[in-house]
């Protein structure tokens, strides 16, 4: 089998997630989809789920990262800030950077994994020390 590696990293300002992975997502379907509507239906999210998450990034922000215009005539829409470009990118290369480091330690560690899984899970230890 072999080893793999996910990392999710999650940029926090308080106890707000002002960037993660599913934000970055969004933010990217915002400019390819031009709205938060069009984003929300490609990521198969509700609008006020991304609604939501894009109010939280612009909260935590020095600048918004996403500019909406209600709906009428020209019939609305959204688009990323000059910020939420450069924090997109940022991110993005962030992600990049850590799996990279993260792929560069792989192979040794995986060299610690077994060839197959144990078939009993090992014993849980008790409170007091010793096992159950």
């Amino acid at each position: 089998m072999t080893a793999r590696i996910a990392i999710k990293l999650r940029l926090y300002r308080g106890d707000d997630v002002a960037m993660g992975p599913g934000k970055a997502d969004l933010l990217a379907a915002i400019h390819q989809t031009g709205s938060i509507s069009g984003a929300a239906r490609s990521m198969d999210m509700s609008y006020r789920r991304a609604w939501t998450l894009v109010d939280v990034m612009n909260r935590n922000f020095r600048e918004p990262l996403v500019r909406s215009a209600v709906g009428g005539s020209r019939g609305g829409g959204a688009q990323l800030t000059a910020a939420g470009a450069r924090v997109l990118a940022r991110y993005r290369a962030m992600e990049a950077a850590a799996l990279a480091t993260a792929q560069a330690q792989l192979a040794l560690l995986a060299d610690e994994l077994a060839d197959e899984p144990a078939i009993e899970p090992a014993n849980e230890p008790a409170q007091d020390g010793g096992t159950r």
